[in-house]
């Protein structure tokens, strides 16, 4: 158990973070002599739940992660009026407030391979241990540094206002570090709530098939190519429209998962397909779906060196079935990672 009060050893400097959990304040840890983040989470019961998930998982993360390389680190962690209170090592922003910073401008390959190299490094090493993250999108990937560099930006001049068009912010170092522990869950047999924020959910997990280690490969494979674009690639947030979605990027769903669905996705199935566009919600939902390129298209508009390497990975990552699914251990060994990085650590 930690120190019980906030007061004792830490001096509030300003605020980082929120989120439904609660908020992270930055803050001086005078023991320790350093800047440290604490995240103050809401003292309901599924949060306070969640919490304490999350110092056991942290806990459990450490004792194996010798360098402290791969997850963010707890330092200490404490109850104050009921409010769990946890301390950690101080980041840099998220990828996603980082893109957001720059106004969603997509990163170099060479950035890229780096940070997937890395988040596959951390998730081979969760599954190692038997743990499922569940929960990999871009929010929960910190840069170590909140360092950056301007460089030139020629492919933006038409699409920003005068001024900002002409640079993009890159990091300095690609290092990260994965965070937020609160729904990570050992493996185990008939996992079939929902997990995963929306964008990042495996198409097992929507059509309530069972999930286990393939559902972090899944997302993965939505951050890389999000990087790569500077936006989300599933951006939606209904069920039928998500897995047409999927079918115009990646190809028709497989008839023999459509078959294995439970009952509350009896209903986005018809035939032994899926019931698009005849069920789609609206005129809007039809032209979101029309708008999409294929996965290889896509890549190939905003990746110029490595785009034929980067389609064939995403292609492993995004497989429908999860058996067919690389595993983070297969996906490290495959030739987009053996390309030169520039980028330093």
């Amino acid at each position: 158990m930690g120190r019980n009060s906030v007061a004792a050893a830490d001096k509030i400097q300003s605020k980082m973070g929120e989120g439904t959990f609660g908020q992270v304040l930055e803050c001086w840890d005078r023991e320790r002599k350093e800047m440290v983040a604490i995240k103050i989470v809401r003292g309901i019961k599924k949060y306070h739940e969640a919490a304490m998930i999350e110092i056991e998982m942290l806990q459990q993360l450490g004792k194996h992660d010798k360098g402290g390389n791969r997850c963010v680190q707890i330092r200490n962690w404490f109850d104050y009026r009921n409010h769990i209170c946890i301390v950690f090592e101080k980041l840099g922003p998220s990828l996603y407030d980082f893109l957001r910073n720059n106004n969603y401008r997509s990163f170099p390959i060479d950035l890229v391979r780096d940070i997937g190299r890395q988040l596959l490094e951390c998730v081979a090493f969760m599954h190692d241990l038997r743990l499922i993250h569940t929960d990999l999108k871009p929010e929960n990937i910190l840069l170590v540094s909140p360092e950056c560099v301007k460089v030139p930006d020629y492919k933006g001049t038409s699409r920003f206002p005068k001024g900002s068009s002409y640079f993009k912010r890159l990091p300095k170092s690609s290092a990260i570090k994965v965070i937020d522990f609160g729904s990570t869950t050992y493996e185990r047999q008939d996992q079939t709530y929902i997990v995963s924020t929306r964008h990042y959910r495996a198409p097992e997990v929507i059509l309530g098939m069972g999930w286990s280690y393939p559902c972090d490969i899944w997302s993965v494979g939505c951050i890389l190519v999000e990087l790569c674009t500077g936006e989300a690639l599933f951006q939606t947030h209904e069920n039928l429209e998500h897995l047409a979605m999927m079918e115009r990027v990646l190809g028709p769903l497989h008839q023999h998962m459509l078959k294995r669905v439970d009952r509350r996705a009896e209903k986005y199935v018809r035939r032994g397909r899926l019931d698009w566009p005849d069920g789609a919600a609206s005129r809007e939902s039809m032209r979101a779906v029309l708008k999409l390129p294929r996965l290889q298209n896509l890549i190939m508009q905003h990746v110029d060196h490595s785009a034929g390497d980067l389609i064939h990975l995403l292609q492993g990552l995004l497989r429908y079935d999860p058996i067919d699914r690389l595993t983070a251990r297969e996906a490290l060994r495959h030739p987009f990672f053996s390309g030169d990085n520039k980028f330093r650590r």
